[in-house]
């Protein structure tokens, strides 16, 4: 649905749940600086509002942009008692992106918590946007974790597009409960729905957080920054990853792309690299240097590997080649381009 605004041209307006954290904030710059959207295939239209939704402010940048508004509190409370600024969505909301939840670490220790961010704020999210009668477009950002090795049910060798999803993590599961209420939302008419599930993202910037893969960023984030770090699982431990630039271009494309293009199914699998730990230890010892990668301490931790070893990590992701979303070539590409990005975060020399 198009919404004009005061001088009758056609603009777009937006949510990101999620909107101050690392995804939310690298996608809202990409957006803004993209200007349009073809929302689900339509004409593009000018971006008038993103209207980031999180529990902190988003940086500075974002919030001197006119386009950028923020809504700050915890999104349950803010779906049942809107704040004076306005409810999280409204009848001018043309596209949602759900990024809210929490991590696979946090789910698995407090299944409470996870029950509430990932479960209770999807469904609330989803019966707002169901009263507007509007029909926004949702992208919900799902993860692979929605596939694991089942007892007695293994994993088959490759994830294909018709995979059945197998979580065995209570983060996995509440992931896939969001994907199946994203698509009865949209079969009923009452949102269009997509989920897009996310490979483990590599690099993030920023501090380690509680996801059972923080590790593959922190192995290679702290040591660039001149301080030691730990992966906890073994070297030759698969892995399935994308950098945050792609991880981005999937959301986008799962907004921009046309109805017919994206098919019925509601949920796509993003494509990914795979690699494992001692491969990328040994591509940071190629880009930063071996003393740099002898930064990295191998020290096992169970929890975390019996977490990591029931996710996939080989992926023939036919759906998302089809509209031209591809992997990185190597990890050594996605090393420089956190190199390159993040020059503040590097140890600087005589440091």
């Amino acid at each position: 649905m198009s919404k004009p605004n005061t001088d009758g041209n056609e603009t777009c307006r937006i949510v990101i749940t999620g909107g101050a954290g690392f995804l939310g904030v690298r996608l809202a710059r990409t957006l803004l600086a993209q200007g349009k959207l073809s929302v689900a295939g339509g004409v593009p239209r000018e971006i008038a509002r993103i209207t980031l939704v999180d529990r902190a402010l988003p940086p500075p940048d974002l919030m001197a942009d006119p386009r950028i508004s923020a809504l700050t509190g915890e999104l349950n409370q803010l779906l049942e008692q809107p704040l004076a600024a306005g409810p999280v969505v409204d009848v001018q909301t043309d596209l949602v992106f759900h990024l809210a939840a929490a991590v696979s670490g946090e789910c698995e220790a407090n299944f409470d918590l996870g029950m509430h961010s990932n479960f209770a704020a999807t469904l609330a999210l989803l019966q707002a946007c169901r009263a507007l009668q509007t029909q926004p477009l949702v992208v919900f950002a799902s993860s692979l974790a929605v596939f694991g090795d089942a007892p007695g049910l293994p994993l088959p060798p490759v994830i294909e597009d018709h995979t059945l999803p197998t979580p065995q993590s209570s983060y996995g599961i509440q992931k896939f409960i969001g994907e199946q209420l994203m698509a009865d939302f949209t079969r009923k008419g009452f949102v269009q729905g997509r989920s897009v599930r996310l490979m483990t993202v590599s690099v993030r910037p920023g501090k380690p957080n509680g996801a059972a893969s923080s590790f593959l960023s922190g192995m290679l984030r702290e040591p660039l920054a001149g301080v030691r770090a730990v992966c906890p699982v073994p070297p030759e431990t698969p892995v399935a990853l994308s950098s945050p630039a792609l991880t981005v271009a999937g959301l986008v494309c799962a907004a921009e792309t046309g109805a017919e293009a994206w098919g019925p199914r509601t949920a796509l699998t993003l494509p990914a690299l795979t690699t494992t730990p001692a491969d990328m230890a040994a591509a940071l010892a190629r880009v930063a240097g071996p003393e740099v990668a002898a930064l990295i301490d191998w020290t096992p931790d169970a929890a975390i590997h019996d977490i990591v070893k029931t996710w996939p990590a080989r992926i023939n992701a036919v759906r998302a080649r089809s509209l031209s979303l591809l992997p990185e070539a190597s990890f050594e590409d996605i090393i420089r381009a956190y190199v390159r990005e993040n020059t503040d975060a590097l140890q600087q020399p005589g440091r």
